[in-house]
């Protein structure tokens, strides 16, 4: 989510920004060495030029794609204090061999993020967790609209990563559309799950929403505190499903 009237120019910055970020992130684990990194590329032009051998290819890499708005991509404070970051952390101190890829971007909306899923989803992924909606509900957009929005970003995963289970968190929005649309909008996120059969964070923002110590002075956004919370939140419903993908 962000603030109201931010200038259109700047969210197209930051779109080229996420993007380049992105391409970067699909490319190189964050946590890999420089060795590392030099032995993949080697490992990557050797196999273009067929002389690969096989104990030398590289692994292929189970990805934990988080895509969002504002709240993914950690506004306002470093990404390495966002909750995907820290989800990361968790995973690497589980022992769970996953990269984590940030597809957040600051003022998306579902439409936006309806419109780029195709082009983030280059490679398939093990599990995809989808954040969306928050700015749709605060700029009192049709729920319809909304719903049909994530839905066909729900369909554009089965398509790309069959095998990919897919998150959806929940989110909530101050009253102010009124009791009807508040309330429809909160049971928008339940709907899809039970219809998809997805995993369901019932409010991603649970024990954060509201506190103001653990939000922004825009009294939107998580503090590094308050994503460390979001984590907690994220990683009740992710970690079940890691459990499944290790017995599967």
């Amino acid at each position: 989510m962000k603030l109201r009237n931010q200038p259109s120019l700047i969210r197209a910055y930051t779109f080229l920004l996420i993007s380049l970020l992105l391409g970067s992130l699909w490319g190189c684990d964050s946590g890999e060495n420089q060795a590392e990194t030099s032995q993949r590329r080697k490992g990557a032009n050797a196999e273009n030029s067929n002389t690969q051998k096989p104990a030398e290819q590289p692994t292929t890499e189970k990805i934990i794609l988080f895509y969002g708005n504002s709240l993914t991509a950690g506004y306002g404070i470093e990404p390495s204090q966002a909750f995907p970051a820290l989800i990361g952390a968790k995973l690497d101190s589980a022992g769970y061999q996953y990269k984590v890829v940030n597809a957040g971007l600051s003022g998306e909306t579902t439409a936006g993020g309806r419109s780029r899923i195709g082009w983030v989803l280059r490679q398939p992924v093990s599990i995809f967790v989808l954040e969306l909606g928050g700015n749709d509900g605060l700029r009192g957009i049709p729920l319809t609209a909304t719903k049909q929005n994530l839905q066909a970003i729900i369909d554009t995963v089965k398509a790309k990563s069959p095998e990919a289970k897919i998150v959806i968190a929940g989110m909530q929005i101050p009253p102010n559309m009124g009791p009807e649309y508040t309330s429809r909008f909160r049971e928008l996120y339940k709907e899809l799950a039970r219809e998809n059969n997805l995993a369901l964070i019932p409010f991603l923002l649970e024990g954060v929403g509201g506190i103001r110590r653990l939000n922004l002075p825009d009294g939107i956004h998580p503090t590094p505190e308050g994503h460390k919370v979001v984590a907690k939140n994220v990683w009740q419903v992710l970690e079940p499903l890691l459990e499944e993908e290790a017995e599967g």
